[in-house]
């Protein structure tokens, strides 16, 4: 029901802005917007009350109706927007806000909607808005229900990543591994010649797999090559090859994925790459028994130690794992009730002991009605904690109570539905359809932060009336919220500690799935095979999933495209299948680059492109496109674009014309046009070759809100760019927050002397085997870099007090840094001992990961710099964790 209350949001700021008093409407018309807004308003209030009722507990006519509104608002909106963008079509200026759009036309004509067929639209939907009041008034009487709100601002609760930091250390799961690993590996460190495999199995929320990632991170490294790969409900069994062998040796398959290969010769491939390896391979989360009968063909049976763990929600999967009386199957067991309550009391009160006296008894009862699943408790106690705030008693006792009798050995699966259920109602409005939306991704997928705020933006989630706040900023609490909740999951970490990557647990994909089947809010194409609850409905997103084989031209007739706001494919992109870009009619997002291969029989034609003026979103990563069409300017409202990957080597001189671009993402190897000063709108900017456009050097200067920065530049033509100009323009770009800088040797010349304070955050600097900086540059220091949080450099030859230079300037601008990445010559640590390698002006410092490289490979230089690490790191008030690792590398290279 909150989707259908989400969805009547916009198109009621729509209708209010055409009844602002100066517009001149039609008498007829004026009168039905007036009276389909108030409808409308009511509706949404109706709506907002029955949204936080679970739909099982409603009526079926209640959930009719929500649907019939939901579909109203979204035709509705459509009729607006259709009527609006064209008014703008042909207008070189950059749109503003409706009022000042609505203006312009009104100098044309003063009736607006008085003829033709947005009147008939609009009087059409008036009707059916007032047959829907009759039976309003009756529903609002029967479901007067009590609202709550919730703020939404959000960063991400510390304790969220300090329990993903390390997984070894999750309550419960170390006597556990330590267990498993006994059985896989002797005492002694020997252990059988002969393939073993263990499956672990048990119902989802036990932690399978969380178990199974501490058992694999402590052990791989006795192995010669490792893989963790998950399998999923309806895996393609090609991409699992694939990346089992991307897993196994990232370097020699790198380009695996972009291969045209059958089953048959990768598992060949795959056995061939075994058969004198010593492996430790994972493959996780199988359902059915044929898929690991497929898998296992490809294990090479040798005799050298090789060790596979296996893990399933089914018995009959496990048992089928088993290939000799070596083999063993491990039952998970759910958490003891000692451990269960330190996870709850560390996830809510930081510590065993803090459990305040009021909360003892109702915290004991939510813990028995947990039933020992791990997933229960981490759901659970989202809802006891508000912004890092611990909720009052009455509330403790409210989500208690909602729980019903807890979760039943019997009954793991089905209770913990409900469980979940409760912390998708217990969300605001704003969040719940960006949770909704994780359903458009395949299983097992790893999403990437940025993108997925980027498409909430697109699709009209993230709205905000105070111009002066950035909407990816509003984006980033609503994605930190949802992880504080943990609805989502970080998966990838960097080195600031901020999320890059997230995943879903499988039984929260199942919820949401379900709940967005029920709402229509997002169709599923899965191998021929539909996941909608009725195909007669208009699709408003549709994500295609292992696209095998053609898809029939009925499955993708007028009708079903025709109000279609979403494409979404992850499958590799074909003509042979893909609609023609004229099917759509109010396409607001299209992404086709989710498939991992640009190959396809032929290039996507793009000819129709122009003709999607409501496109906010196109991405083409990695998919085989030649070039933008010319009429891409008439995209007026598009917001995002992404051309990585592709074959596109020029952007059209059009291009200039897309005022509301706020993100563009290309390659090193696109021509930008002349004119880009224009694209105001732009914060995001990636992979600019300032050879190959070398205006951009002067334009950057215009365009002021750009945050993030990626600047490249090769040996080629580089007279033609002028540094004092470049210092210049980025000088006035007072809202970045990250620089990338990638230049030859020539340019990191100009940089060596000075450099003007920057503003950003974050500055990555990096060469490409030629522009490292031989000395460390001046303006590194504590006032050049106020704000600094991440910095990297190559040089060549450190000097004494080079380290101490860095380390002052981190103490000044990160006086908390907790953890430092360094790569450094091991002979400039090891020779004479010329560099300082103390670490005394890092006083917070917990953990220190050294990368030591080296041209000619010399044992002896790389023991001797990492003894003086070690030396510095034991000197040290807090005894760092320090951490080394070892590559060899054919130019000079890095500092910090």
């Amino acid at each position: 029901m909150e989707v259908a209350a989400g969805a009547m949001g916009p198109v009621l700021r729509k209708l209010g802005e055409l009844l602002v008093g100066e517009y001149n409407l039609q008498k007829r018309v004026k009168k039905g917007v007036q009276s389909l807004l108030t409808e409308l308003e009511m509706m949404h209030a109706v709506l907002r009350k029955v949204g936080k009722v679970p739909p099982d507990q409603l009526e079926e006519p209640v959930r009719i109706w929500a649907g019939k509104v939901r579909d109203l608002s979204c035709d509705m909106e459509d009729v607006v927007d259709d009527f609006l963008v064209r008014v703008d079509e042909g207008s070189s200026s950059k749109p503003t806000n409706m009022r000042n759009r609505v203006k312009k036309f009104l100098k044309k004509t003063t009736k607006l909607f008085g003829k033709g067929k947005a009147l008939h639209q609009i009087c059409d939907v008036i009707e059916e808005a007032q047959d829907l009041a009759k039976e309003l008034a009756d529903l609002r009487k029967r479901y007067e229900l009590d609202m709550r709100t919730t703020s939404n601002a959000a960063t991400i609760d510390p304790r969220v990543l300090a329990l993903h930091k390390h997984v070894g250390e999750l309550v419960g799961v170390d006597r556990t591994r330590d267990e498993l690993i006994k059985t896989l590996i002797c005492a002694d460190g020997s252990s059988k010649e002969q393939l073993k495999t263990i499956s672990i199995v048990g119902v989802g929320g036990l932690g399978k797999t969380t178990l199974t990632k501490a058992v694999y991170e402590k052990i791989k490294a006795q192995f010669d090559c490792v893989a963790f790969v998950p399998a999923g409900q309806n895996p393609d069994i090609k991409k699992v090859f694939k990346d089992l062998l991307y897993d196994l040796d990232n370097e020699k398959f790198s380009d695996i994925h972009n291969t045209t290969r059958d089953e048959n010769l990768l598992i060949k491939q795959i056995s061939d790459f075994l058969v004198d390896k010593r492996y430790l391979i994972v493959i996780d989360d199988i359902w059915e028994e044929e898929i690991w009968r497929c898998i296992n063909c490809a294990l090479y049976k040798n005799k050298l130690h090789s060790r596979v763990i296996t893990t399933t929600r089914n018995v009959s999967v496990s048992e089928a794992c088993l290939s000799s009386s070596d083999d063993m199957i491990y039952k998970m067991k759910p958490l003891s009730d000692e451990d269960l309550q330190i996870l709850f009391h560390r996830r809510i009160f930081q510590s065993e002991e803090k459990c305040p006296e009021d909360l003892q008894a109702v915290s004991r009862e939510i813990l028995k009605k947990c039933g020992g699943v791990p997933l229960a408790i981490i759901t659970i106690d989202s809802l006891l904690v508000s912004n890092q705030r611990i909720k009052q008693k009455e509330e403790w006792m409210h989500v208690h109570n909602s729980m019903g009798r807890g979760v039943t050995q019997d009954g793991i699966v089905k209770d913990m539905k409900r469980i979940l259920s409760l912390s998708y109602h217990d969300l605001p409005p704003h969040l719940k359809p960006c949770l909704l939306y994780l359903s458009i991704f395949p299983e097992d997928f790893e999403i990437q932060r940025d993108w997925l705020i980027w498409r909430w933006l697109a699709e009209g989630f993230i709205q905000c009336d105070n111009k002066e706040t950035r909407l990816f900023e509003i984006g980033e609490s609503y994605f930190n919220e949802l992880m504080n909740r943990s609805l989502i999951q970080p998966a990838k970490i960097n080195r600031e500690g901020t999320v890059v990557t997230c995943s879903i647990h499988d039984m929260v994909l199942d919820l949401i799935c379900s709940l967005s089947s029920e709402e229509n809010f997002i169709s599923i194409l899965d191998n021929g095979n539909w996941h909608a609850p009725n195909l007669q409905r208009k699709f408003r997103r549709l994500s295609l999933h292992n696209i095998k084989a053609k898809v029939q031209n009925h499955q993708f007739d007028s009708t079903s495209l025709s109000k279609m706001r979403t494409f979404v494919v992850f499958s590799p992109v074909t003509c042979d299948w893909l609609p023609s870009l004229s099917s759509f009619q109010f396409l607001r997002v299209l992404d086709l680059g989710n498939s991992g291969s640009r190959k396809s029989s032929s290039g996507i034609n793009l000819k129709f492109v122009g003709n999607l003026i409501h496109l906010r979103y196109l991405g083409l990563k990695d998919v085989d496109v030649h070039e933008l069409p010319e009429d891409i300017g008439k995209l007026q409202l598009l917001q995002i674009l992404d051309i990585q990957g592709t074959r596109i080597k020029e952007l059209p001189a059009s291009f200039v014309q897309l005022r509301n671009l706020i993100c563009l993402y290309v390659d090193a190897g696109v021509k930008l046009p002349k004119g880009m000063e224009n694209l105001t709108s732009l914060e995001v900017l990636h992979n600019v070759n300032l050879t190959l456009s070398p205006h951009i050097v002067k334009e950057l200067s215009n365009l002021t809100e750009v945050r993030e920065l990626k600047l490249y530049c090769d040996s080629e033509d580089v007279d033609l760019i002028n540094m004092d100009i470049l210092i210049e323009s980025l000088g006035n770009l007072q809202n970045l927050q990250v620089l990338y800088v990638n230049f030859c040797a020539r340019l990191t010349d100009c940089m060596r002397e000075s450099w003007l304070p920057l503003h950003a955050s974050i500055l990555l600097i990096w060469n490409n085997q030629q522009g490292s900086f031989l000395r460390l540059p001046k303006w590194i220091n504590s006032t050049s870099l106020p704000h600094l949080s991440t910095l990297t450099i190559f040089v060549e030859e450190l000097q004494r007090d080079d380290l101490q230079i860095i380390g002052m300037h981190l103490l000044f601008a990160m006086p908390r840094v907790q953890q430092l990445h360094f790569d450094v010559s091991a002979r400039s640590i090891a020779s004479g001992g010329e560099v300082d390698c103390g670490m005394g002006h890092l006083p917070s410092l917990e953990y220190f990961l050294v990368d030591l490289w080296h041209e000619n490979f010399s044992n002896d230089e790389v023991e001797t710099a990492k003894a003086r690490f070690r030396r510095a790191a034991e000197a040290h008030p807090k005894r760092p964790t320090i951490q080394f690792f070892t590559s060899r590398k054919t130019a000079s290279s890095p500092g910090l």
